[in-house]
């Protein structure tokens, strides 16, 4: 598979052009939250909904250890999800619902067909399609299961902390907003990622996979999975509080344990790719400690405790370099052209960085 080299000028356009629609689509959003909730609700609940979510971003980000993606990659997912997402979720949610109100001349049934078919449908679509994109315009940086995890929880989490406003702005006017915020912010705030995820996995594993049947089956069974996890959620808590906890603890638990253990497979399959692309470049022991996430993490505070700051400021980048050459390589088998000029400038920073951390 033939791979040119990125117009980064292009490229660099194209990604401001699109972080400034997002963030217009953003403020938009916001528009029509604060004419629902009044200005009290809309303040209150912007301070809500971003209290968490630097813990929650921070945790999606440990997980990404062997290759972290792309700081303004990141970014602009989540905005995608903040911004853009939502705002056409807003869109065709509120058309979905006025026809559901037209077919049913119910208020309340109208309500319930909006979350637990109009929601799952177009919220997943919208959340999966950036992820889309990325998997077709930047499949260096989009290459396994873990990225598709990450970039799918960003987009979820910018979509969640936007959709949160609304909630507590609302529940402000019935002074609801503290449960409302232990029942969003604390007790389900990983609902979204969740859903999500499916579909980042769905991609992951196509992107990984050199199986045909698997990259034409796996992103669609991935979106599917996501949409039915979603409809599930907000029929339970259509239903009955009891129905919703009951959800809560035999299929969102169960599921996002599931994740788990396939991020843990995923994260162990990076693992052994370094071993493999990289036993010619670094001694036995630290080759242990490059390809195993706690490793890494020892390696690193080794460093900090030895050597101060600067120590540990080097010992990420060695472990990032390193990582880079090892996928740049990986890439090279499965089709993409070979950038020799770019694993030499990387096994020189390696040996230079080594170098400084003995």
């Amino acid at each position: 598979m033939a791979d040119k080299k990125p117009n980064r000028g292009a490229s660099g356009c194209c990604l401001g052009c699109f972080s400034l629609l997002a963030l217009l689509a953003g403020m938009l959003t916001l528009l029509l939250i604060g004419a629902s909730v009044g200005a009290d609700g809309l303040v209150v609940g912007i301070i809500m909904a971003c209290l968490p979510v630097p813990l929650y971003v921070g945790l999606a980000l440990w997980v990404d250890r062997y290759e972290p993606e792309p700081p303004h990659l990141l970014l602009a997912t989540f905005l995608w999800g903040a911004g853009l997402a939502v705002f056409a979720s807003y869109i065709l949610n509120t058309l979905n619902s006025s026809l559901f109100f037209e077919a049913t001349h119910d208020a309340a049934a109208a309500g319930a067909l909006g979350g637990i078919v109009s929601a799952p449908l177009v919220e997943e679509s919208a959340k999966g399609l950036c992820l889309l994109l990325l998997f077709f315009f930047k499949r260096k940086e989009f290459d396994g299961i873990v990225d598709g995890v990450v970039y799918a929880t960003m987009v979820a989490l910018g979509f969640a902390m936007t959709e949160n406003i609304q909630y507590y702005g609302a529940a402000l006017k019935s002074d609801a907003a503290g449960a409302i915020f232990i029942l969003r912010g604390m007790l389900s705030p990983y609902s979204h990622p969740l859903f999500t995820s499916m579909t980042g996995i769905g991609l992951g594993w196509a992107a990984q996979s050199d199986r045909w049947y698997v990259k034409l089956l796996a992103p669609p069974l991935g979106l599917l999975a996501a949409m039915t996890l979603h409809a599930t959620w907000n029929l339970s808590a259509t239903i009955h509080l009891n129905a919703w906890l009951a959800s809560y603890v035999l299929i969102m638990l169960p599921a996002a344990m599931c994740v788990a253990i396939v991020l843990a497979f995923a994260l162990a399959r990076e693992g052994r790719l370094l071993r493999h692309y990289l036993a010619n470049e670094l001694p036995p022991q630290e080759l242990r400690s490059v390809s195993s996430v706690w490793g890494r993490i020892g390696y690193s505070l080794g460093r900090l405790f030895k050597k101060g700051p600067m120590g540990w400021l080097r010992s990420e980048q060695y472990l990032q370099a390193a990582s880079e050459l090892a996928f740049l390589r990986h890439r090279t088998t499965r089709g993409f052209s070979a950038e020799p000029e770019l694993d030499q400038e990387l096994q020189s920073r390696i040996q230079l960085l080594r170098s400084q951390l003995q």
